[in-house]
C-alpha cells in the first residue's frame, strides 16, 4: 500500500455543517459495507460507522449499513446498494478492495470510498482512506520498550495484509529506536520487519485465537502485547484481565479500546488509534458539497488521523520522563527529523 498526502484535511468539519445544509436541500444517504466482525466489533467497522453517525448528527444525512459475514458477501453486499439511494458507498477494509473497484468500474457515476485501501493508479470515483499508522505505532513501540519489565514484547496480526503489518512495522521500529537512543536491548516476538514473517491468526473474528496467541507470547516472556487483529484482540485482553496488568498489558488498535472494551479497560496501556470516523465524515462532507474526487485521503500524526490514546488507568505507571520523551518523539516524527520508515 502506498501512502500519499491527504487530498483534503479534516479541519472545519464542525463548522461545515451549516454550509452543507444551506447548499444541499436534498436528502443524502451514506451507505457502509462492513468487513467481517460486525458493525459493533469494537474496532475498525465500528469506528468507521461512527463517522456515518457523526455525519447524521452534524449534516442530517441518513446512514445505512450492510454487514459482511464472510468474504463471499463483499460483492453481493456492494452490488445490492447499486442503483439505490446511496449517494456514497463506503466499504471498510483492505479485503474489499477488488470488489469495490469492480463495482466502481461498472458504475462510474456512483461515488465510492474505501477504508484501508489505496489504488495505484487511482480510480476516478473511489476516494481511498489510508492511515500512516506506523507513525503512532512507532510511539507505541517506544512506550512499550520503556515500560516492559521482562525486556520482551509481543505482537501478532489477523491477516498478513498491509493495513495490519503497518502497525507491526511501526511498533518494532519504535522499539528499535528506543534501543538505539537508550541503550536497551528490548526484543519483539511475532514480527520480523525484514523477512516480513510473523504470527497471524488468519482471521479477525476468533477471541479464542486472541487468547491463545497472547498466552503463547506470554509464555515466551512478553509482558506487553500488541494484537493487530480487530475483535481477536479482545481475547488477548481477557487473558490480561485474568493475569493482571502487572503481568500483561495490551496495546489496542483502531479505536481507544479503553472506551470500547470498558470492562477490561485497566489492561490497556494505550491504543494506536486510526480516526476512521474523521476520514469517513470528511468523505461524506466532500460528497455533499460536490467536492468529492477519486484519490487518497491520508490520516497522519500531524493532521490527527492517527494517534496514541491516553494512558487512562495506567497513566501513573508511565514516568514523566518517558512522557516527555514521547512528546519530543512525536514532534520529531511530524517535522521529519525522526524517520519512521526506511
Amino acid at each position: 500500500m502506498r501512502l500519499a498526502h491527504n487530498t483534503f484535511g479534516f479541519a472545519g468539519l464542525a463548522t461545515a455543517a451549516w454550509l452543507v445544509s444551506a447548499s444541499s436541500g436534498l436528502a443524502f444517504t451514506a451507505c457502509q459495507v462492513t468487513d467481517t466482525g460486525g458493525i459493533d466489533d469494537n474496532s475498525f467497522n465500528q469506528t468507521a460507522w461512527k463517522g456515518v453517525l457523526d455525519a447524521e448528527a452534524a449534516f442530517g444525512v441518513t446512514g445505512r449499513f450492510l454487514e459482511s459475514q464472510a468474504e463471499t458477501d463483499y460483492e453481493a453486499n456492494i452490488n445490492s446498494l447499486i442503483g439505490g439511494d446511496c449517494d456514497v458507498i463506503i466499504t471498510v477494509g483492505f479485503l474489499l478492495g477488488d470488489a469495490t473497484k469492480a463495482a466502481a468500474d461498472a458504475n462510474p457515476d456512483q461515488r465510492f470510498s474505501i477504508v484501508d485501501y489505496a489504488y495505484d493508479p487511482t480510480v476516478p470515483n473511489i476516494l481511498g482512506q489510508v492511515y500512516a499508522t506506523d507513525e503512532a505505532a512507532f510511539l507505541a513501540g517506544y512506550l512499550a520498550a520503556g515500560m516492559t519489565k521482562t525486556g520482551v514484547l509481543g505482537t501478532f496480526g489477523g491477516i498478513n495484509i498491509p493495513p495490519v503489518t503497518i502497525f507491526m512495522d511501526g511498533f518494532v521500529r519504535g522499539v528499535n529506536h528506543h534501543n538505539t537512543v537508550k541503550g536497551t536491548s528490548v526484543s519483539v516476538l511475532g514480527w520480523d520487519v525484514d523477512s516480513r514473517e510473523g504470527l497471524f491468526t488468519n482471521n479477525f473474528d476468533s477471541l479464542d485465537d486472541g487468547r491463545a496467541f497472547a498466552q503463547n507470547l506470554y509464555d515466551e516472556g512478553a509482558d506487553i502485547i500488541l494484537p493487530v487483529a480487530g475483535p481477536v484482540g479482545l481475547g488477548s485482553a481477557a487473558l490480561a484481565d485474568e493475569l493482571g496488568a502487572d503481568k500483561m498489558m495490551i496495546i489496542g488498535v483502531d479505536a481507544d479500546l479503553y472506551e470500547t472494551d470498558p470492562q477490561k479497560g485497566h489492561v490497556y496501556l494505550t491504543s494506536i488509534t486510526k480516526r476512521m470516523d474523521k476520514t469517513v465524515m470528511a468523505v461524506i462532507e466532500a460528497a455533499m458539497n460536490d467536492t468529492f474526487e477519486g484519490g487518497l485521503l491520508t490520516g497522519t500524526l500531524e493532521n490527527g488521523g492517527v494517534d496514541l490514546a491516553p494512558f487512562h488507568d495506567l497513566d501513573a505507571a508511565v514516568s514523566d520522563e518517558l512522557k516527555s520523551e514521547l512528546s519530543a518523539l512525536r514532534a520529531g516524527i511530524i517535522d521529519g527529523t525522526v524517520a519512521v520508515r526506511p
